[in-house]
C-alpha cells in the first residue's frame, strides 16, 4: 500500500493529490512545511527500499524456483553482506534522523513569541483564553442537529464548523498552552502543523506563525469519548487590522 500510494503521489499533480486526499494538507507554517518535507523524504526512501525489496524477491522467486532444478547454496557467511547490510541501513537511519531532529527542535522552540493564546479541551469542545487581551470564549460544534442525524443535506463543511472561532494574526509566532479540563485532548489543525495533546492538570505547548490568511479546519486527535468526532476547530489568520477590530469587537460584547 505504501508502495502504490507513493506511486500515485509522484504521478500526481500537487491539485489532484490535494482533491484526492493523497497527501498532507498544503502547509501553511514553516512548522507544517518542515513536516511535510519530511514526510516526503521517508517516503521516498522507503518507496525505493520497497521496489529494491520486491525487485530482488521476485527475481529470486522466478530465477532459482524448483522446478528449473536450482540447487540452495551452502556458505556459513557473508563479510561483504554483512558489511553491506549494516552501513547501508545506518546511512539512511542518519539521512532520516538529521532532518527529524532538526523539525522537533523547531517545532519545540516556543521562545520569542509574539502572544500567548491558551487553549483548554473539554467534552465535547474548546476554550479559548488570549492571556494578555483580557479575552476569552467558548467554542464548539455549530453544524445542524438535522444533517447530523440526515434529515438536511450536508453542508460543505459538515462537522467541520463552530460558532467560535479562533482568530490570529498572520505572521505572528503565537504561543499555545495546552490543557484539559476532564479527559486527554489533542489540538490539530493540519495546515497549521504540530499536534499536542491536552492533559488535564498539565500543560503543554506548541506554537503557529501563519505565512498567508484564511480559514484552516482541524478536529480533537485524541480519542476522548462518544462525541470525540464532534469537536471540530476552526482558525481564522486575518491581517494586523482585522485583527485588532476583531479584539475591540470581542471586548466589547464581553
Amino acid at each position: 500500500m505504501t508502495l502504490v500510494g507513493t506511486l500515485m503521489l509522484w504521478a500526481a499533480p500537487a491539485s489532484v493529490q490535494a482533491e484526492w486526499g493523497l497527501n498532507l494538507q498544503r502547509p501553511v507554517t514553516e512548522i507544517a512545511r518542515v513536516q511535510y518535507d519530511l514526510h516526503m523524504l521517508i517516503m521516498y526512501i522507503v518507496t525505493v527500499i520497497g521496489i529494491i525489496v520486491f525487485a530482488i524477491m521476485f527475481y529470486s522467486i522466478i530465477k532459482f524456483r524448483k522446478s528449473k532444478g536450482a540447487q540452495a547454496a551452502k556458505f556459513s557467511h557473508s563479510t561483504k553482506a554483512e558489511v553491506i547490510w549494516t552501513v547501508i541501513p545506518t546511512l539512511i537511519l542518519i539521512v532520516m534522523a538529521v532532518p527529524s531532529t532538526k523539525a522537533l527542535l523547531l517545532m519545540e522552540d516556543t521562545t520569542e513569541s509574539d502572544m500567548v493564546v491558551k487553549v483548554t479541551g473539554y467534552q465535547w469542545g474548546w476554550h479559548y483564553d488570549y492571556m494578555e487581551e483580557d479575552v476569552s470564549f467558548f467554542s464548539k460544534l455549530a453544524t445542524p442537529q438535522s444533517q447530523i442525524t440526515g434529515t438536511e443535506t450536508k453542508g460543505e463543511n459538515y462537522l467541520l464548523e463552530v460558532d467560535n472561532h479562533l482568530v490570529l494574526p498572520v505572521g505572528q509566532k503565537v504561543r499555545i498552552l495546552l490543557t484539559a479540563r476532564d479527559v486527554i485532548h489533542a489540538w490539530w489543525v493540519p495546515q497549521l502543523g504540530g499536534k499536542k495533546d491536552a492533559i488535564p492538570g498539565f500543560i503543554n505547548e506548541m506554537w503557529v506563525r501563519a505565512d498567508e490568511t484564511g480559514t484552516f479546519r482541524g478536529q480533537c486527535a485524541e480519542l476522548c469519548g462518544k462525541d470525540h468526532g464532534f469537536m471540530p476547530i476552526v482558525v481564522d489568520i486575518v491581517d494586523e487590522g482585522q485583527y485588532q477590530a476583531w479584539l475591540d469587537g470581542q471586548r466589547n460584547n464581553g
